[in-house]
């Protein structure tokens, strides 16, 4: 008894001080308790809007392709909008198109009401997003019931030959890689991301540009005229080596020139459409549903052709 009662005291500090260690860690920050984390800022949107500042008129033909291309598909939709909202860099774009419109700048938080729109395109922006799911998450929350949301942005295969050709010419001169041309999503990453955003009835689809320049420097002139040059937040700040542009010359000029000694170039314009859901559109039949095959389907309208 002795024994037990004399080791009561030790037990009871014991415990005190587990308490207060509990109570240390609970209060104690990272690295015990991490607050949420923070995604990295893959873009720089001052420097961004510094470089769109110094775009031309000139360089504007592939924003407004892309704006024609918006414009056409929606004259193919049997239905008026009143309430539409276009985010957008370059709104002098769209000034002589849906005048109507509210033009919301392309920022990371988008500056759409809630169930407010229509409609609500999305004019090449997304490639330059920092959260590009989270820009198309946002859309669609600005959309009425049955609204219609459009995007275009540069798809995965722009820039191919100018991505490619430098990575051979800086590693050859440098042994590594710096960022240099932006990344760009695929066409099936894309339509992932309207399926991830809730958006109903969902369609993806490409407009392969090609284009030929006299040299490199021709094309980076037009980049810069378009307010489309690196604006990646790891790029390399300090001047370039003309040796770099030279190598890359040779080799872009060796491996994508066209029978006339012009440089190959490859734009990619994506089209992304999506509804916000309604009861009123149509859904899919319901597995084991159907009544005959797809053969005796097409043996049937054969018949009929036939007839």
């Amino acid at each position: 008894m002795t024994q037990v009662s004399a080791g009561l005291p030790s037990l009871t500090l014991s415990i005190k001080r587990c308490d207060l260690i509990s109570t240390a860690l609970a209060i104690r920050p990272a690295p015990f308790y991490p607050s949420p984390m923070i995604p990295p800022k893959l873009f720089n949107t001052t420097v961004q809007s510094a470089k769109r500042a110094r775009a031309t008129k000139a360089g504007m033909f592939l924003q407004e392709l892309s704006r024609d291309e918006i414009l056409e598909r929606l004259e193919a939709v049997n239905r008026s909008f009143k309430k539409i909202a276009i985010v957008t860099g370059h709104p002098e774009i769209w000034a002589s198109s849906l005048s109507e419109a509210t033009i919301i700048p392309d920022e990371d938080i988008l500056n759409l009401e809630v169930g407010a729109y229509d409609l609500v395109i999305h004019s090449i922006a997304l490639h330059h997003c920092n959260d590009p799911i989270g820009q198309v998450v946002q859309c669609g929350r600005g959309l009425q019931p049955d609204g219609l949301f459009l995007a275009s942005c540069f798809g995965g295969q722009t820039l191919a030959e100018l991505r490619a050709t430098l990575s051979v010419a800086e590693t050859n001169l440098r042994g590594g890689l710096s960022p240099r041309v932006s990344p760009m999503a695929e066409i099936r990453e894309l339509g992932a991301v309207l399926q991830r955003a809730g958006l109903a009835l969902p369609v993806v689809d490409s407009l392969k540009i090609p284009t030929s320049y006299h040299d490199l420097y021709h094309l980076m002139r037009d980049l810069r005229a378009m307010g489309e040059t690196n604006i990646m937040t790891a790029r390399v700040t300090s001047l370039t080596a003309r040796t770099l542009f030279e190598r890359t010359q040779k080799i872009y000029a060796e491996e994508y020139s066209n029978p006339m000694g012009r440089l190959n170039c490859t734009f990619e314009l994506i089209f992304l459409s999506g509804w916000a859901p309604d009861a009123s559109q149509p859904t899919p039949l319901k597995p084991g549903s159907v009544s005959k095959t797809l053969q005796q389907a097409l043996k049937e309208a054969k018949k009929l052709s036939n007839n």
